[in-house]
């Protein structure tokens, strides 16, 4: 099954709205669906590193007063494009899974 947890559509879809260092990553995520997907950092950091080097992600690091540090990761145009082609098939995907979810019906 291909859509058993796809966290980098996920990920991607969490930076639409603008740039976010890890933890507004995870925070979006979990908010956005409704407490349903819950990401750990030793689970978003290796997804984000891969994402970065296939350029879908760019990291800068940002200064914060008084504190280290932190990377800030941004969407490119790339990292658009795979993000469409993973709501079109996510798409198709639930459509599917919805017709045999109807109760009721024929075979």
């Amino acid at each position: 099954m291909k859509f058993r947890s796809d966290m980098e559509a996920m990920v991607l879809a969490s930076l639409v709205d603008g740039p976010k260092h890890g933890y507004a990553i995870v925070k979006a995520v979990r908010t956005r669906s409704d407490d349903v997907f819950r990401l750990g950092e030793a689970q978003l950091y290796p997804v984000l590193h891969r994402m970065e080097e296939s350029g879908w992600v760019t990291g800068v690091w940002e200064p914060v007063e008084g504190k280290p540090a932190r990377k800030v990761y941004q969407l490119t145009d790339p990292g658009s494009k795979v993000l469409d082609q993973k709501r079109r098939e996510w798409q198709e995907f639930s459509e599917a899974v919805g017709k045999l979810m109807v109760t009721g019906g024929t075979a």
